[in-house]
């Protein structure tokens, strides 16, 4: 079902970020008729048809209904957040938000607007962020379409969610210990399902642009195996608020100076949705046992 907005929503936090999400948060509930979600889900560039395999909706909103989310400006990117149930005999009922799409800083938004989402998310009761994005490959041997675990990142975006006035009281330090990030649990579930899944580290970027083959073979030197202009900021707000997570890059293109052609977002979209299937099954697989 699609809900009912209401009354207009800001489409931008405002002052107090914690408190936009957790007035978010209440929308959000009132609109999808669900009190709280237990695990949320970020779908980057053409990951959003993955989302049909999980099932039907309980409730899909606009996002802009709940405040504090700008309209998407970038393809392969709907701006909506699903509600679904999935039941596994041995976990019971979970709920998971599907977030059909993302902000970005290229888009000309603060930090605090790329991490609304996964604001919102916590203070629905999300204790699991998965992250999920279209990155392009650096380490020789990855293929376009395919899936890797994030282990850990490089932030080159030059910006932190955390910065700026401290967190109210209540909140944790926004002196946040990043060890072990991306939850090793959350991987060695995801391994389980899919024992082809290989780990990488991913370089965030700021973007739109891509990068040069200069600095590709830069970032191949400090260590990273994917390039992307997302994903870090909002792993870094969950980690902030106590959650755990994960994320997962689909290599959807060879990063420059590897890729034989250039580099054209289309087909950025396009590798997203030729391995929509093993995507969907991925996350159907692992979502319940989160």
């Amino acid at each position: 079902m699609t809900a009912n907005p209401g009354t207009p929503a800001p489409a931008r936090p405002a002052g107090d970020p914690y408190a936009a999400a957790a007035a978010s948060a209440a929308r959000l509930a009132r609109l999808t008729g669900m009190a709280g979600h237990d695990v949320a889900v970020v779908l980057g560039s053409g990951w959003a048809r993955a989302a049909d395999q999980l099932g039907g909706a309980v409730a899909e909103v606009p996002l802009a209904d709940l405040g504090g989310f700008p309209e998407p400006t970038v393809g392969g990117h709907v701006g909506s957040v699903r509600s679904v149930v999935l039941t596994a005999a041995a976990t019971g009922p979970t709920r998971v938000l599907l977030f059909l799409g993302r902000s970005h800083l290229y888009e000309g938004h603060s930090a605090a607007t790329v991490v609304h989402g996964v604001r919102t998310a916590v203070a629905s009761g999300c204790r699991v962020i998965v992250l999920t994005n279209a990155a392009g490959g650096i380490r020789t041997g990855y293929r376009v379409g395919q899936p890797v675990l994030i282990s850990d990142h490089l932030n080159l975006t030059g910006r932190s969610p955390l910065a700026g006035p401290p967190p109210p009281e209540g909140y944790p330090s926004r002196f946040t210990d990043l060890t072990g990030l991306y939850s090793p649990r959350l991987r060695a579930l995801a391994r389980n399902a899919d024992p082809d899944l290989t780990e990488g580290v991913y370089a965030a970027l700021p973007g739109p642009h891509y990068e040069t083959p200069a600095e590709i073979s830069m970032l191949r030197t400090l260590g990273a195996d994917l390039v992307g202009m997302s994903t870090v900021l909002e792993a870094i707000a969950a980690r902030h608020l106590g959650a755990e997570v994960a994320a997962i890059s689909l290599v959807s293109n060879l990063a420059a100076g590897l890729a034989p052609h250039g580099l054209d977002h289309a087909e950025v979209v396009a590798a997203g949705q030729a391995a929509v299937g093993r995507m969907g099954a991925l996350l159907a697989s692992v979502l319940p046992w989160m």
